[in-house]
């Protein structure tokens, strides 16, 4: 149900938070410290708007999008200040909406008509986990029951709602995770972003790491896990749209430790056309050629030609082609 969206990015780097979470450290991730973030007015919202307007002639279905911080965490006049700078835009329909970020204690019932009146869409939820140990450790704040009062309120509103999860945090697992996913799964938004922990400097979960009190996960095991849930999300109808931090190089070289890499919604990907493929020449010996999207070709052969080579060591390759199609849409396979 997610819609695409030209997405016009305005920082509000740690602005509205009342935490500072084991993880956080926004100043790598979002590219703009604090100080610079402050002081964005409503003036330097419209500027920031006209830019991206100008590198980027006439763009489709734009939306301004606020990140980094918890929007309706802030005082009611800074949040009318920086959504009114948007307004004319949308009135003269250059951008369609507005999509957001906050906490989910931070959603009440006064919230939506707040929102609907500057033309707020899209509300992402910082949810991070349905574990309320794993969100007691990290200093989260908020509890699952927010969670679902929270999308229950802006669903029955009608916005379109996301939820981020953030994976290997201090006191989570492997089962936990999945039994999140499963949870935010009953509870239904329309999108979701997966997200492994990482180890940025300047970050509690840095000082536990140098202490030796916190393991990240490793790249395989992430994969394997954002592949596990990303097909539980996705079987009860939630479009994933992110797995992974937007790369840059400010983020990795904050990175101190954790399952950081740049391609790793691919890697993802990948294993999961793996799985399919697998399980299929498994169960039917009489399978003799597999047409793909070309879209999709270089997700499906693997870096340096890994999901291959792992198919034909399981001697399931032999006798079929693989061929690809540009006819055929992203993410589909045939099996003849």
């Amino acid at each position: 149900m997610a819609v695409h969206h030209f997405i016009i990015p305005i920082f509000i780097t740690h602005q509205g938070c009342p935490h500072r979470c084991s993880f956080c450290n926004q100043v790598p991730v979002t590219g703009t410290d604090e100080e610079h973030s402050e002081a964005i007015s409503g003036a330097g919202v419209a500027a920031e708007i006209k830019t991206w307007m100008e590198r980027s002639a006439h763009p489709a279905n734009a939306q301004v999008a606020f990140y980094g911080g918890s929007f309706t965490g802030l005082a009611e006049k800074r949040q009318i200040e920086l959504l009114e700078a948007v307004q004319p835009f949308i009135d003269q329909d250059l951008v369609k909406s507005i999509r957001l970020s906050t906490r989910p204690d931070y959603i009440s019932s006064q919230t939506p008509a707040f929102l609907k009146r500057y033309h707020v869409e899209t509300v992402e939820l910082g949810i991070q986990s349905l574990a309320q140990g794993v969100l007691d450790a990290n200093f989260r704040g908020h509890t699952t029951a927010d969670v679902e009062n929270a999308i229950g309120i802006l669903k029955e509103a009608n916005f379109t709602v996301g939820a981020q999860l953030l994976l290997g945090l201090p006191g989570d697992s492997s089962t936990k995770a999945i039994q999140s996913a499963r949870l935010l799964s009953r509870m239904a938004p329309h999108f979701a972003r997966l997200y492994p922990a990482l180890v940025l400097r300047g970050s509690a979960l840095a000082a536990m790491y140098q202490k030796e009190l916190y393991r990240p996960l490793s790249l395989h095991k992430t994969i394997a896990l954002c592949s596990r849930i990303k097909d539980i999300l996705e079987e009860n109808d939630i479009t994933v749209i992110r797995m992974g931090l937007q790369p840059s190089a400010e983020l990795a070289a904050n990175v101190m430790a954790g399952p950081y890499h740049p391609a790793l919604g691919e890697l993802v990907l990948s294993r999961s056309f793996f799985k399919t493929i697998r399980r299929q020449l498994a169960k039917n010996s009489g399978i003799r050629q597999i047409i793909a999207s070309a879209k999709d070709q270089s997700i499906i052969i693997g870096q340096k030609r890994s999901s291959l080579n792992r198919l034909e060591s399981l001697d399931l390759l032999k006798n079929i082609q693989l061929n690809f199609s540009n006819e055929l849409p992203r993410g589909t396979i045939k099996f003849i």
